[in-house]
């Protein structure tokens, strides 16, 4: 059942076994885990059924690190959340689809290069609830093994060394079951109950803080209602989660769960980055490439990338990695001259003398120009030579990011219309992050050179994270979990260190990223949390 909670009386109380905060894809699959028992779920989302402003800007907040998305830009905030994000065109017959992918075995170990690394349990733990969470996804069959998509005559693989440099797979799901077959389910159901427009305001405990005891709510209208249940979780995402937890501070001075300072650090994102030109030896090449674009195999929407060998991430000590190859024109990258101080100073020279003076610190600037001469010579002859656009692949970079506590979501000062502080939000992806990026790139230049396929021009120049980074909406690490409640804030069963009843479902509890999307890894967490709810409910 779905109702509209501007149309409860005022002070209502919900009385539920189980009340869920977020009817996002976590959220609802949690639910549907539910439909048809007796247990009686409550399932409170703040938007409606289409976005709405007013709501969505309750999202609204301030990025003060590396620059990101606007924060109410970055979540839907309605039935469905993020779902409805989920736009990589499919095809006509389909709609937007997204990326699936289990993490890789090596993700989940403790590996001592990569600080704070490690989950409580193995991949090969959560196997029997990846196989449920690609039902959920409407995807299958259950491998992501290259030679199972393949095609020997169309869609092969490169020819590349399997030691250093491999083909990954990804499966493509598609975005509307989750907000229209998922919302007829629930709509159907006897004992699942969704209440829309239900703003969580605080989530509160006992007077020693170790039990929650209920879930103040509002709509934007005015109206107050509670939710009473013997077990919550929050869906609400990698953001929001943190934030909500912070909020709910009546007891605990610093925040729910937040005896260590933990909720909220450790944000993570993928990485993304346009960056890296492959020039093919052979122009063949692209009508060879076929399994690295989205096509359908099997009935299933697939891509092939490229990725490193667990055992060159291991000896090389580097993070996971993997890229796409899009075919575009570009201007010629043999052609090209990098920036550098020396074309930097003739750049300073030419202007200040069409001014009929010298350049500020001529001095500086001539020793650059004599010092870096070839770069100076390889920048004239591009612009004598003018040369046009030319066919290449250009890489697009989805990359591991190393836990950093420094990386963190935090409250403002800035209250939204409900009188809650508003989110802070300061991703600080580190140079380490981008030599390991740059290195990856490397190894696959390397191995693409060595096999006769062409040349990769690495336009990476330092280590400093550029403007032009970006994320791809995968907020996670913001609760992260650990067995020891100094290092986490979620056990590995997903329940707050410290409180008995209170769980999280989403991606906030990943400790660490990998590289591949994590809509399929935290549905198997998902399934897995129910199932652990089941039987601590009997």
């Amino acid at each position: 059942m779905i109702f509209d909670a501007r149309t409860l009386p005022d002070g209502q109380t919900i009385e539920a076994d189980i009340c869920i905060v977020g009817a996002g894809v976590a959220g609802i699959a949690l639910a549907r885990e539910f439909i048809g028992g007796k247990v009686r779920v409550c399932l409170l989302e703040s938007g409606g059924f289409q976005p709405d402003k007013a709501t969505q800007s309750l999202y609204w907040g301030k990025n003060v690190g590396h620059p990101y998305y606007p924060l109410d830009t970055s979540r839907a905030r309605f039935f469905g959340g993020t779902s409805h994000f989920w736009h990589i065109p499919l095809g006509e017959r389909r709609l937007g689809g997204v990326r699936l992918r289990p993490l890789d075995p090596i993700d989940f170990e403790t590996r001592d290069w990569v600080p704070y690394s490690g989950w409580p349990f193995s991949r090969s733990q959560l196997d029997p609830y990846y196989e449920r969470a690609l039902d959920i996804c409407r995807i299958g069959p259950d491998t992501f093994e290259v030679g199972d998509w393949e095609n020997p005559t169309q869609t092969q693989r490169l020819p590349l060394d399997g030691q250093r440099v491999e083909t990954t797979i990804f499966q493509f799901g598609v975005r509307d079951p989750f907000f229209t077959d998922y919302r007829a389910e629930i709509e159907q159901s006897e004992n699942v109950s969704a209440y829309l427009y239900s703003n969580v305001l605080e989530v509160e405990t006992d007077e020693a803080g170790r039990t929650v005891t209920g879930i103040r709510a509002a709509t934007l209208d005015g109206k107050n209602f509670q939710t009473r249940a013997g077990i919550y979780v929050l869906a609400l995402g990698g953001i929001e989660t943190p934030r909500l937890m912070l909020l709910s501070n009546r007891v605990q001075s610093a925040g729910l769960g937040n005896e260590h300072d933990l909720v909220g650090r450790f944000f993570m994102e993928h990485p993304h980055l346009w960056s890296g030109i492959f020039v093919p030896t052979d122009p063949g090449l692209f009508d060879a490439t076929g399994l690295y674009r989205i096509h359908e195999a099997k009935g299933r929407a697939i891509m092939g990338k490229l990725t490193l060998s667990e055992e060159v991430v291991r000896r090389e000590r580097l993070l996971n990695y993997c890229a796409s190859l899009h075919p575009k024109h570009l201007p010629d990258p043999r052609f090209q001259s990098r920036a550098s101080k020396g074309v930097d100073s003739l750049n300073a020279f030419r202007s200040a003398l069409g001014h009929g003076e010298l350049p500020e610190g001529a001095g500086e600037h001539l020793s650059n120009m004599l010092g870096n001469f070839p770069e100076i010579a390889q920048h004239v002859y591009r612009k004598i030579r003018r040369r046009g656009k030319i066919k290449v692949f250009r890489l697009n970079t989805m990359a591991e990011q190393i836990p950093n506590p420094e990386s963190r979501v935090s409250l403002m000062t800035e209250r939204d219309p409900l009188g809650q502080n508003r989110a802070q939000l300061n991703w600080q992806p580190t140079t380490a992050d981008m030599r390991s990026i740059i290195r990856s790139q490397e190894i696959i230049g390397e191995e693409l050179r060595r096999s006769g396929l062409g040349e990769l021009y690495i336009e990476l120049e330092d280590d400093a994270p550029p403007p032009h980074l970006h994320g791809g909406w995968h907020h996670m690490g913001t609760t992260r979990m650990h067995t020891d409640p100094k290092k986490g804030v979620v056990d590995e069963n997903s329940r707050v260190h410290g409180l008995a009843n209170l769980f999280i479902a989403g991606p906030s509890v990943f400790p660490t990223s990998g590289y591949a999307n994590p809509v399929l890894t935290f549905l198997a967490l998902t399934v897995r949390l129910a199932d652990r709810v089941k039987k601590l409910l009997g």
